[in-house]
């Protein structure tokens, strides 16, 4: 089990990062929130979880423990693999999911893209009492960048969901239609939660994706 990854950021992709360990390149898939903390030529520290099939050994890093931990009890909901996990983590916080998971809240699920009321009900049934609220959102430091920088981050993250560059573009621009602050404030995982939720409100806007997750 290796349970994190400390060393140079080689390399970062759209879905995932090489990290350097004295020669060696570990590849980690991620969240775009983390990797957006992630600059190549610095060293940095990811939290990660192992996923072993028959024919690959695949790594996930995760920027706190709280996240893995949460990702890791994700995985043990029927039907949801690692990339609906990072999917989840990608649009909630981990502490909003510990407290949707312990009230019942069906709905904070189904505004994950990919999920619907069926899969929201069985993530809530078999996630009760297994996630408890710590009752802190706190978190990483998130991303902020240039005000105007932000977008080409957020296009870039959702095209690693799955979206087409031009859908990116186009929810992007009317999920931050009644949201100037966040707009000016330029936080890509902010702008990157809220575009999801925005698009998670309607199953037929996620018909807009290019492809799907596992």
């Amino acid at each position: 089990m290796i349970s994190f990854l400390r060393g140079t950021v080689a390399h970062v992709g759209l879905s995932t990062a090489v990290i350097d360990l004295n020669g060696a390149g570990m590849s980690v898939f991620a969240t775009p929130q983390t990797l957006s903390h992630l600059k190549p030529g610095t060293e940095a520290k990811l939290f990660t979880s192992m996923i072993v099939r028959e024919d690959s050994l695949t790594l996930f890093g995760f920027s706190n423990d709280d996240e893995r931990e949460v990702f890791d009890v994700l995985l043990s909901v029927s039907g949801v693999g690692p990339r609906l996990a990072l999917a989840v983590l990608a649009v909630h916080e981990p502490e909003a999911i510990r407290v949707a998971a312990h009230t019942g809240d069906n709905k904070t699920f189904t505004k994950v893209p990919g999920i619907g009321p069926k899969v929201a009900g069985r993530i809530v049934l078999e996630l009760a009492g297994k996630l408890v609220p710590h009752g802190t959102g706190a978190t990483a430091a998130p991303a902020v960048a240039p005000k105007d920088d932000w977008k080409p981050q957020v296009v870039a993250a959702m095209t690693s969901l799955g979206w087409s560059e031009k859908d990116a573009s186009g929810s992007i621009d009317k999920a931050m239609a009644d949201s100037p602050e966040l707009v000016d404030a330029g936080n890509v995982a902010h702008i990157l939660r809220a575009t999801l939720r925005w698009l998670g409100q309607d199953g037929a806007r996620a018909g807009n994706r290019v492809g799907s997750r596992g």
